[in-house]
């Protein structure tokens, strides 16, 4: 394999779940130009011409096994969870993070997902300082159900942004072994602050975060394409080494303040890494 070709997705067959809008449909877009046959599932349409598009709302157990249904049999070479809500959204546990959980479990299961396969997942810096929260968070990693799964995220007062992206940090961290096992590598990418339209939709709270950093070191707020390729990257060829990291994609920002280096930043980052009580 040349090293051009270790980076694009010629031949292969590529699900991005999310991929209407966003940086899900900014990831679609990239892996079709690099080659791939593209499936795209949401609950909004795709726009994107020459891919197969396939109605899922991930807050339906039924509409996922209706989905994975009309998707057939085959083989992924690879899968981009994108999906995701902000707090306020019903059914938040269900999409943000046991809905991703089923449909990878189904796919698993019946060998779409197997040898040289690849799982990339969109969590979000919310998600980092997982690490100190493992314990809480066992007991839902240990449910199968999709049901028993998100009634336990209601009942433990976690059906919430914060909660469901370092739920979702968690199990790509504990599925990388036996994942792997089966020949199945997984990772996701922590975004920052970046413009899509649900960060629009929440633009005061998601786009104003982090941005006296941004002013400081004459950047903006990263673009969907911008988080896509390291997100395509992870499940390329080219990163066949990586497996359970959790990539943080927010422009330097959580290390400048995990290290005082801009001083502002420091309480956030170190409470967010789990660094501060």
């Amino acid at each position: 394999m040349s090293l051009s070709d270790s980076f694009l997705y010629a031949g292969k067959r590529v699900l991005v779940v999310g991929g209407a809008s966003g940086m899900g449909a900014a990831t679609a877009e990239l892996v079709k130009d690099a080659g791939a046959d593209v499936v795209v599932m949401d609950v909004a349409e795709s726009k994107l011409d020459g891919a197969t598009f396939i109605k899922l709302n991930l807050a339906e157990k039924d509409s996922i096994d209706a989905a994975l249904a009309e998707l057939g049999d085959g083989k992924l070479d690879a899968l981009f969870s994108c999906a995701g809500v902000a707090d306020g959204t019903p059914g938040i546990e269900r999409i943000n993070f046991v809905g991703h959980r089923y449909l990878i479990d189904r796919l698993v299961e019946k060998g779409a997902l197997g040898q040289g396969s690849a799982i990339g997942a969109i969590s979000s810096a919310a998600g980092l300082g997982w690490e100190p929260n493992l314990e809480s968070l066992r007991p839902l990693l240990e449910i199968s159900d999709y049901d028993e799964g998100a009634k336990w995220l209601v009942d433990s007062g976690k059906a919430d942004y914060f909660n469901t992206k370092q739920a979702l940090c968690a199990y790509v961290a504990t599925q990388a072994y036996p994942l792997m096992k089966k020949g199945i590598r997984i990772n996701a990418i922590c975004p920052g602050p970046t413009d899509t339209p649900l960060a629009q939709a929440n633009k005061e709270m998601w786009l104003g975060f982090g941005a006296d950093y941004r002013e400081e070191v004459g950047i903006e707020a990263s673009t969907p394409l911008e988080q896509a390729y390291p997100l395509v990257f992870l499940c390329s060829a080219a990163a066949g080494a990586i497996s359970g990291i959790t990539l943080v994609s927010d422009g330097g920002y959580f290390a400048a303040g995990r290290t005082d280096a801009y001083p502002p930043a420091a309480d956030i980052a170190k409470f967010l890494l789990g660094l501060l009580s």
